[in-house]
């Protein structure tokens, strides 16, 4: 009886690092097995430390090299030597490395782990290797474990290009006694080239489906159709509203029926009055606009760079990237604050600067209490923590100070085409359907229309066992959710100003950022229908991270659809005759 756990799970555990340098081996040099992490094969993210359960420990105990960054910290990668001797090329028959004495304690918590289908993970030059614990009977009355790990290492040259492992020698769980742990290493030569070693851990039968063609090629074709339709119905609309108006410029004061004059020129000294709070408005948009810059580099350098193929180099890039990018926070913050008027210019920059970093530190210390109660690998190290923190004292915030100072001065001036109305005017009673509140909850609609397929592969690629890598597709329906959101939110604004109602600027941000809502409401479809996850860890995990995740997107959206619509709106005064 035998169990392989390699190439048959593409697992995305944390994947390794230094993949592209990898390291170029002389015969017999000692080549190092880490071990990882152990936790149930349902809940992904509930992982601890591999030697929490009572493994034992080889007796080699040199370690020649260990790297660790931001990202892995911040994943929870706890790699530990497995004190396994192993050298390049040197076969290794079957041995005994070390002896378990299985007392009471050790076996319950053996039994617990297979019960709950505990897997571990191990990496061999920075190749991912998964195990699984051991196994029940089919009367779920014994359990075994496996005690033989047979590993197979294929490689290239001088350099390693595949590691498989088989789990055999069952063996029942019985207390007191003892359990000998052995292994052996078999050297075989490869013909996969080094840079493709990652390929078998990726999955192109789920990633490249006809159902993800045609999701794109379906908002892709929604794109076209919503705006040859906006194009077309704005610029008829729009075209008849200037000859009517033109008209009534013609028009004597005696012959202009008072009644005649509606539509959105009647706002025009209302329209770029400023918005309510105009601090947290301005700061909320400056943060979308750095969450794109973001998402789209991130995308861009995972396209060229295959990041997948390291082990927490994502998450590291995004916090680098993120950082690099806050003087576009401070500049389009800080020039919007400074054309609304606003004076408190520090504060909105504080608030601008901190308002994504508070949101996300937040959630992720309220999750790392619970991962500390349960001793999880997850949990954030206290100097991981200040790590984090000085980013965000000692480059965010100067960073977003020269962003700001920069738009202030730059792009600060407040040149509307109309002149602002000391007094505002009255909004007039409108149908039910034009109230900002309906048009903030539909507005959402359709853009997530647009991306709820690639939410499904992003989700199963995080929460599940599946490596994402097809960033093309995630750079294709970014730009389509940007189109769709522009479009939807323009035409909103110009049904809101043409029922002579001047409140544009939250409408158009928040009938943007309805997007999330509807993304965390599929969250718990995908939660509860979609996954086999359990317990208070990966619930809080789950759903924290989530509601992060859906914040983030729909503050981005809201700065898209808001930055769109007042391009729009600039425009269409821009070209009418106003007194």
């Amino acid at each position: 009886v035998k169990n392989t756990g390699s190439l048959n799970w593409p697992l995305n555990w944390p994947l390794p690092r230094e993949a592209s340098d990898g390291i170029i081996y002389q015969d017999k040099e000692e080549v190092v097995l880490w071990m990882n992490t152990v936790g149930p094969y349902h809940n992904r993210q509930e992982t601890y430390k591999y030697f929490s359960l009572p493994f034992c420990v080889g007796s080699k105990k040199s370690i020649s090299h260990y790297h660790e960054t931001l990202g892995e910290a911040l994943q929870g990668v706890e790699l530990e030597f497995s004190g396994l001797d192993i050298k390049f090329k040197d076969d290794v028959m079957p041995a005994t490395y070390c002896e378990i004495d299985l007392d009471k304690e050790k076996r319950d918590a053996f039994v617990y782990a297979i019960k709950n289908h505990y897997w571990y993970q191990m990496y061999i030059d920075d190749l991912p290797i998964w195990g699984i614990v051991g196994e029940a009977d089919e009367n779920g009355e014994d359990y075994y474990l496996w005690t033989y790990k047979k590993l197979e290492i294929g490689f290239n040259g001088n350099r390693i290009v595949d590691v498989n492992l088989t789990s055999e020698g069952k063996v029942k769980l019985v207390p007191n006694t003892k359990i000998q742990m052995s292994y052996s290493v078999k050297w075989k030569k490869s013909d996969v080239k080094f840079e493709d070693r990652f390929d078998k851990y990726l999955d192109p039968s789920f990633f490249q489906h006809r159902i993800h063609w045609f999701s794109i090629f379906n908002s892709f074709m929604m794109v076209i159709f919503l705006v040859g339709l906006v194009s077309m119905i704005l610029m008829r609309t729009l075209r008849k509203d200037y000859a009517r108006y033109s008209k009534e410029e013609e028009m004597d004061d005696m012959d202009r029926d008072l009644g005649d004059e509606y539509g959105w020129k009647q706002v025009h000294g209302d329209v770029f009055r400023p918005s309510s709070h105009p601090l947290i408005f301005s700061s909320l948009v400056g943060s979308g606009c750095q969450i794109f810059a973001v998402s789209l580099i991130v995308i861009i350098v995972a396209m060229i760079e295959d990041l997948y193929t390291e082990r927490g180099s994502m998450l590291s890039t995004a916090i680098f990237v993120y950082a690099a990018t806050s003087p576009v926070n401070g500049y389009f913050g800080g020039s919007l604050y400074a054309r609304q008027g606003g004076r408190r210019w520090i504060k909105q920059m504080f608030i601008g600067a901190f308002l994504i970093p508070a949101m996300v530190c937040g959630t992720a210390f309220f999750i790392n209490f619970i991962a500390i109660y349960y001793h999880a690998s997850r949990a954030i190290p206290f100097g991981t923590m200040v790590a984090v923190c000085c980013i965000c004292f000692f480059v965010i915030l100067p960073l977003n100070l020269v962003g700001t100072i920069l738009g202030r001065n730059l792009s600060g001036q407040p040149n509307f085409p109309c002149r602002v109305n000391a007094v505002p005017r009255p909004i007039p009673e409108k149908k039910w359907f034009m109230e900002p509140a309906v048009i903030v909850c539909l507005g959402g609609i359709l853009p997530f229309g647009s991306i709820f397929i690639e939410m499904y592969f992003i989700f199963t690629s995080f929460w599940a066992y599946k490596i994402y890598y097809v960033y093309g597709f995630m750079m294709l329906v970014l730009v389509i959710l940007c189109i769709v959101t522009v479009c939807v939110t323009i035409v909103c604004t110009y049904f809101l100003l043409n029922a002579e109602d001047y409140r544009w600027q939250w409408t158009s941000f928040l009938s943007a950022a309805s997007t999330a809502i509807y993304v965390y409401m599929y969250s718990f479809y995908y939660y509860f229908f979609k996954t086999k996850m359990y317990g208070l860890f990966q619930t809080s995990f789950y759903f924290g991270y989530m509601a992060v995740f859906s914040t983030a997107l729909g503050i981005m959206c809201g700065a898209i659809g808001y930055m769109g619509t007042s391009a729009f709106v600039r425009k269409i005064y821009t070209n009418v005759k106003i007194d």
